[in-house]
């Protein structure tokens, strides 16, 4: 490209050489992971430590409302539920019954969940001991989860900060990948000259000192981490609220909401009782449905019960029965093979995340996921503060190489990246604010190299 001087003569400005197609994606790679890395870091931090908690939810649970949840003592036959729900109701006259939730297995209480009058968001849940039918406690529960399972939920999902919190939390979910993904290629992209093939897995210490030290400790733990921190990510997006929360709006295109009951409309029959929820306990277990169910009374005459079961791990237990509640036949079925490939996915994805889909190997499996997370980041810090800017160490700060990328190159990285926005509107939102602090910085440092000379 030529210029003009002011006497007429010509000159060539200057080009940036476009870096060859390796080359420019390991620039790329080094320069996100670095200034994302430092930007998105504390978030993954916080969601590391405050998932590491609710991991464990189940144990606390149990430490907490043992009382609640289970009996002092068995013996005999548990009473009818009727009976029970008649109880909790005498307790509780200014309430009505939402769903039911018979005892797992006998040391369990039977729930009753009330709707709280005035508070459509959240229920008042009965804990009645089966066999004497004592309450032998109530509380405040939302969607049939307990006080502290609903703190440490909303603790690791928003920090009890609401919208704004959900936010912290997916940035740091939807930029997990990207970050993982462009580590392993500055890992595996690195000169071989003074490197053996076993150093990438296993940290070589000897000789090594500050940040080659810690660059090597944090190289090999986080390619051990890679699978991890993908499914991780890719399971907390799924329950989300602005990517995988899109399957709970009115359009699904790829079928992520698990199917539902339609529950139609059954005829009422004149001087007809309805059969009791006693026996639509019976017709459901019938029907195969076992473990743990929560059984919904009909809101309305016309509408029948619904049974659906709700145990968590493996196998899968996700079977639902409308029942007419005046001839207790079953209306409606749907069950595990009616499910969608995405909507199986995402729902083993949930009970992964949460702990839940192969007991207590997957709790100890999150928990070490969330550990090593949390080291890696300390590592990351480390590098960075022994090699950072604020000791005029501009060096240490990856160039920008959009221009050097290759036509084809930026385009398809360009293309990805509008793909991946669409999906995930955090990282879309959050992408632009990177660019355009990274821009800013990129500009400071040649001021800075510009006043220095």
């Amino acid at each position: 490209m030529s210029t003009f001087t002011t006497d007429g003569s010509r000159t060539r400005r200057r080009q940036k050489p476009q870096a060859r197609p390796g080359t420019a994606v390991q620039l790329l790679a080094r320069r996100l992971h670095f200034v994302a890395g430092i930007v998105v870091a504390p978030f993954l931090a916080v969601l590391c430590l405050t998932g590491l908690i609710y991991d464990f939810s189940p144990e606390i649970h149990d430490s907490l409302y043992h009382e609640d949840l289970y009996v002092a003592a068995h013996h005999g036959a548990p009473h009818p539920l009727a009976e029970q729900i008649h109880v909790a109701l005498t307790a509780h006259p200014e309430a009505t019954v939402e769903q039911v939730i018979p005892p797992p297995d006998p040391q369990r209480t039977t729930r009753v969940v009330l709707s709280v009058p005035g508070q459509s968001d959240v229920q008042r849940t009965v804990y009645v001991d089966p066999y004497s039918d004592y309450i032998n406690g109530d509380l405040i529960t939302v969607d049939n989860r307990l006080p502290a399972n609903t703190w440490l939920r909303k603790f690791h999902s928003n920090l009890h900060l609401g919208e704004p919190g959900r936010w912290y939390a997916e940035l740091g979910a939807t930029w997990l990948p990207l970050l993982a993904l462009g580590g392993v290629l500055i890992w595996l992209m690195q000169p071989r000259r003074r490197m053996r093939v076993r150093e990438l897995f296993v940290p070589s210490l000897s000789g090594k000192t500050g940040w080659a030290r810690v660059r090597a400790l944090h190289g090999t733990l986080g390619l051990w981490l890679t699978v991890g921190l993908l499914v991780t990510a890719v399971t907390g997006l799924a329950m989300s609220q602005f990517a995988g929360g899109r399957a709970n709006e009115s359009v699904d295109p790829i079928h992520l909401r698990a199917p539902t009951l339609v529950a139609a409309a059954v005829s009422v029959p004149p001087n007809v009782a309805p059969v009791g929820i006693d026996r639509v306990v019976a017709v459901a277990h019938g029907q195969g449905l076992t473990g743990e169910l929560i059984v919904t009374p009909p809101a309305t005459p016309s509408k029948p019960y619904t049974v659906v079961e709700m145990g968590e791990g493996l196998p899968i237990h996700r079977d639902a029965v409308a029942i007419d509640p005046y001839t207790a036949h079953v209306t409606e079925r749907i069950g595990w093979g009616d499910y969608s490939l995405p909507a199986k996915l995402t729902a083993l994805a949930t009970q992964f995340h949460t702990g839940t889909l192969f007991g207590l190997a997957n709790q100890i499996v999150i928990a070490l996921i969330a550990a090593a997370t949390f080291v890696l980041v300390a590592l990351g810090y480390r590098m960075w503060w022994i090699h950072n800017p604020y000791r005029r160490r501009w060096a240490a700060l990856p160039q920008p190489v959009w221009r050097q990328l290759p036509p084809w190159a930026l385009g398809v990285a360009l293309l990805g990246i509008a793909v991946l926005a669409r999906v995930l509107p955090v990282f879309g939102a959050s992408l632009a604010v990177f660019v355009v602090i990274d821009s800013l910085v990129t500009v400071l440092v040649r001021r800075s190299r510009r006043a220095s000379h």
